[in-house]
């Protein structure tokens, strides 16, 4: 499973690695961001110390719900294996599959789960000791195992920050060790982990409270004393400070929070979760197979969607929704699930939030 990357794209350093801005930003990035919102009052009110940067983001919607210096570059420490797992995760065919510790692994500084070369471990143990026990060593192997060197796996982790819609980051190694060109924005790593969390295997991974196999326990307190709290990673170097990036799920609602450089992490991070929560409601708009009726080619005829479709609001925000019905339809979705009759546009203030296509009932 070693991944075929050609010296010359391993090579590339950019500096800002930002190419396919437009498209990835539609894609992935339909927020909106309310500076005066309750959540940012109730913040500003706060003795609770607030991080150098921090951002609050619905999973699903990727909408901002509250955000606070969440753009400057900064260094994030072990929160970087958020990403280091989801690459791993998506070009590893077999997470059962053993290997040995290469040599490069023992011995690497910080945080660890004492590997030896070696030793056979799998894919699945590694992950665990990865997001759990914050090996770096385990960061180590698994880039080894997946690339072929640190470099190429490297590459791979820009390529996957990317499609998460991260445009202002670029990751240099595996374990989130001080390194100059390596760096985040509280926004990013919060676009990284919504992308993250869609897979099935991470969420599970960051959930677990203890690995019995290995007898390892998760190093994140929010898990046991945050209600709903779901993941994911806790981060700490002397120049990135204490970083923590928090899932949680309350009423069919899923939020994700990042503080970067913050000395009371976990306080913090509850209390942003605590007001978003109690700010914004998760409105379903329509539901899936609600018969909609539109016009096309001058004729009447019946559409639905094939999911239900929610979205954060605050309780002012619900009379400003605006729904349209159009005949036109994103021609890059295929018609697998039924003929595409239009599209559905859900609007905030004149402001499009999304778009789905509409089926024929």
């Amino acid at each position: 499973m070693k991944g075929q990357i050609s010296r010359t794209e391993a090579d590339r350093k950019p500096r800002r690695f930002r190419f396919l801005c437009g498209v990835l930003l539609a894609a992935y990035c339909v927020c909106v961001f309310h500076p005066m919102s309750p959540v940012s009052a109730d913040a500003a009110r706060s003795s609770v110390s607030p991080a150098k940067a921090e951002c609050v983001m619905e999973a699903n919607t990727r909408r901002i719900l509250y955000e606070r210096n969440g753009e400057e570059e900064l260094p994030m420490a072990s929160t970087t294996k958020i990403l280091t797992a989801i690459t791993v995760l998506e070009h590893c065919d077999d997470i059962k599959e053993e290997f040995e510790i290469p040599s490069e692994a023992q011995g690497v500084e910080g945080s660890s789960i004492y590997l030896k070369s070696g030793e056979l471990y799998s894919v699945e143990d590694l992950l665990y000791g990865l997001m759990l026990r914050s090996g770096n060593d385990s960061a180590e192997a698994l880039a080894l195992h997946t690339a072929g060197s640190i470099e190429k796996f490297c590459f791979l982790m820009n390529e996957t920050a990317q499609k998460a819609g991260a445009l202002k980051s670029y990751f240099k190694n595996p374990h989130g060790l001080p390194c100059d060109e390596h760096y985040t924005t509280a926004r990013d790593l919060t676009l990284i982990s919504c992308y993250a969390m869609q897979n099935p295997e991470f969420k599970k991974i960051v959930a677990t409270k203890y690995y019995r196999p290995r007898g390892w326990a998760n190093k994140n307190k929010m898990l046991k004393n945050y209600s709903g709290g779901i993941g994911i990673k806790t981060g700490y170097t002397q120049k990135a400070g204490r970083c923590l990036v928090s899932a949680a799920e309350r009423e069919g609602m899923t939020l994700i929070c990042t503080v970067l450089n913050c000395s009371m992490m976990y306080e913090r991070s509850a209390q942003l979760l605590d007001d978003a929560f109690s700010a914004y409601e998760n409105v379903r708009i329509l539901g899936a197979r609600t018969p909609v009726p539109i016009k096309k080619d001058g004729k009447n005829i019946t559409g639905c969607t094939r999911e239900d479709l929610y979205y954060p609001l605050l309780p002012e925000e619900k009379q400003h929704l605006k729904i349209e019905f159009s005949e036109e339809r994103n021609v890059t979705e295929t018609e697998k699930n039924g003929e595409i009759i239009g599209q559905i546009k859900i609007y905030l203030i004149n402001r499009l939030l999304f778009s789905r296509n509409l089926y024929k009932l």
